[in-house]
């Protein structure tokens, strides 16, 4: 079987491993048909990613075909998110909880103090099979291989929104356009009054104007009296800084105003650093935004297939279990303006599917 491991930072070869083995109770045996690659993927490449160890099969935004459920798993049981089926195709919740930690029981299993992440804390879906959680699959009949790859990165964008807690009066910053920074805008902006994004790259601003219809500042040094001068005199009630850059997430405190709140969604090895005087007098309040939840994954689903939510013109480039090891070093390097990249996968095994 056909795999993509990432051996050591900078080394992502292609390799033969062995079948997975048969599925026990509880699991099922998937085909996997696409894998979205993202900046965990690059941050890994380059050993910059947090919690990561090598080596490892990258892989967490996975679209599958169920190919067979382990014994006692009757073909349509339910498991939260609708009944999972042999031929079904589904997104996989990469998130693997303990369910039985602090954080669990408190309905925080997106945080459990004993998670795992395919792709990042055990190997991933860059492989042409493997066995999850029947717990793991989300079907959804109508919806696209590329819509299911492309739920998790919006789930990540409906967490960072829940955790905010925003009120019709609000008014946001989005610090980065990247997938997450995008998939936040998409998520918030009928919620509130006013949404306004910002990014360095005139390529990421100018595509996200196009696609989600938002004004765009430019981020770096000015973005504090910028941002002012654009909202007259004041500043956003709430910020989300999404861009894993450790002097972007410095610099996001200044953003905020008095009583406003800051979500950090990327996260950067090694500590932050911010003004307390700053902090104390804006009285900010400051939180983290981990993975996401079952519940918002559900919404996310509802949202996909209602085309509220649609991260299709995201896809700029497509690559191949073949050619991801050549094709990742290029990408990883790149401008920084391409959204997202796809890996199709040939079925290979099972029923095949076109979609």
């Amino acid at each position: 079987m056909q795999a993509a491991m990432l051996l050591e930072p900078g080394r992502l070869e292609r390799i033969e491993l062995p079948e997975p083995p048969d599925p026990m109770a509880g699991e099922a045996l998937v085909a996997v048909r696409r894998v979205g690659i993202c900046g965990t993927d690059f941050h890994a490449y380059a050993s910059t990613q947090n919690f990561f160890a090598y080596p490892r099969v990258l892989g967490h935004e996975l679209a599958v075909e169920v190919l067979e459920l382990g014994p006692g798993t009757a073909d349509g049981s339910a498991n939260g998110s609708g009944a999972v089926r042999v031929g079904d195709t589904c997104a996989v919740m990469p998130y693997l909880s303990c369910g039985a930690c602090t954080a669990c029981a408190r309905g925080q299993a997106n945080c459990c103090e004993r998670i795992d992440v395919l792709g990042v804390t055990v190997d991933g879906g860059m492989r042409e099979r493997l066995v999850v959680p029947v717990s793991a699959l989300y079907p959804r009949p109508g919806l696209s291989l590329d819509q299911l790859a492309l739920v998790e990165t919006l789930g990540i964008g409906m967490h960072a929104v829940e955790r905010a807690e925003p009120v019709p009066s609000d008014t946001v910053l989005i610090v980065g356009t990247g997938p997450i920074g995008l998939a936040i805008a998409q998520c918030i902006r009928d919620a509130v009054d006013r949404v306004v994004v910002s990014d360095r790259s005139p390529g990421r601003r100018a595509f996200a104007e196009r696609t989600i219809g938002l004004a765009t500042l430019a981020a770096g040094p000015d973005l504090h009296g910028t941002l002012r001068e654009h909202l007259d005199g004041d500043l956003p009630t709430l910020v989300f800084d999404a861009t894993g850059s450790k002097a972007s997430m410095e610099a996001a405190f200044e953003l905020v105003g008095a009583g406003g709140k800051l979500v950090l969604v990327g996260h950067t090895t090694g500590p932050i650093t911010f003004d307390n005087p700053l902090f104390h007098r804006r009285e900010l309040d400051v939180r983290a935004s981990r993975n996401a939840l079952a519940s918002e994954w559900a919404t996310v689903l509802d949202r996909v297939a209602g085309a509220t939510l649609d991260a299709l013109p995201w896809i700029g480039r497509r690559s191949s279990l073949a050619a991801v090891s050549d094709d990742l070093p290029e990408l990883a390097a790149g401008s920084g303006d391409l959204v997202k990249a796809i890996v199709d996968i040939d079925p290979g095994a099972g029923p095949g599917v076109d979609r």
